[in-house]
């Protein structure tokens, strides 16, 4: 009965994911248009857009949230989460500092899976062993998010004047965002704590996180493997598509090479 309640739950939050994978995280010409006409405003309407969006954000926003009752605790760990992230956001932007996106977002796809393991008790029912102390766990994955929204945001033309200001006004936005999307949890939580169904179904949420953050980490890893341009924006589909044939006519011509060597 629980394997179906898992697999159900599992189902429904994969079909919910799919459709946002396409827009999530990434910025169009547009948006990299808009940035150029517009001022900081448009910079922070970008930010809180990118964290409304950013499914593993809000997916580890909600795994750490999910248990917590009181409202010291909230605090604190939403503060030490956005100190972490505010700062690899603010700084690597500043001084240049990148990596691959994709596998920047794949590290925080597996914090998601981390905090859905770490709700489940698996530290202790698996491992034999105490949980790692939470409030620098939540600290090491904030430096992680910021750095992979500082990825992004290194993407933009931020250009020399007023480069501090268009990051602050970015994670401006990011942290409306954040608190957006955080009192729209906060008030489904307590509002879904007061039925029976909760208890129920909390193993079965959090092992969707597990699952959530597993599909998305082979999502993003299999973004890289097919990425030939590092300066390419996002996962679409007609990229996904030049990958492969790139990758058919590769085979190709050394199946071709190997046979003209032979004869």
């Amino acid at each position: 009965m629980k394997f179906k309640k898992l697999k159900m739950a599992a189902t429904m939050l994969m079909m919910a994911l799919i459709p946002v994978l396409a827009i999530a995280h990434g910025i169009s010409e547009s948006d990299k248009q808009a940035m150029i006409d517009g001022g900081y405003i448009q910079y922070m309407w970008l930010g809180a857009s990118h964290m409304l969006t950013g499914y593993d954000h809000l997916l580890f926003i909600f795994g750490v949230i999910f248990f917590l009752t009181g409202f010291r605790d909230i605090v604190k760990f939403i503060t030490v989460f956005t100190v972490g992230h505010s700062l690899t956001l603010i700084f690597a932007t500043i001084f240049s500092i990148s990596a691959n996106y994709f596998l920047v977002d794949a590290v925080i796809a597996l914090s998601v899976c981390y905090k859905g393991f770490d709700n489940l008790d698996g530290f202790k029912k698996y491992l034999k062993m105490p949980s790692p102390k939470l409030l620098w766990v939540i600290f090491g994955f904030g430096l992680i998010h910021g750095f992979g929204l500082s990825t992004r945001l290194q993407q933009l033309p931020l250009g020399e004047s007023g480069l501090i200001l268009r990051i602050l006004s970015f994670n401006v936005g990011v942290e409306l965002g954040q608190i957006t999307a955080l009192t729209i949890m906060l008030a489904l939580i307590v509002g879904w704590r007061r039925s029976k169904s909760f208890n129920q179904f909390s193993t079965v949420s959090n092992a969707g996180l597990i699952v959530a953050g597993a599909f998305l980490f082979l999502m993003q890893m299999h973004g890289y493997t097919h990425t030939t341009d590092p300066d390419s924006f996002g996962f679409s589909t007609d990229n996904h598509f030049h990958e492969h044939k790139q990758m058919e006519e590769k085979i190709i011509e050394q199946q071709k090479n190997r046979h003209d060597s032979i004869f």
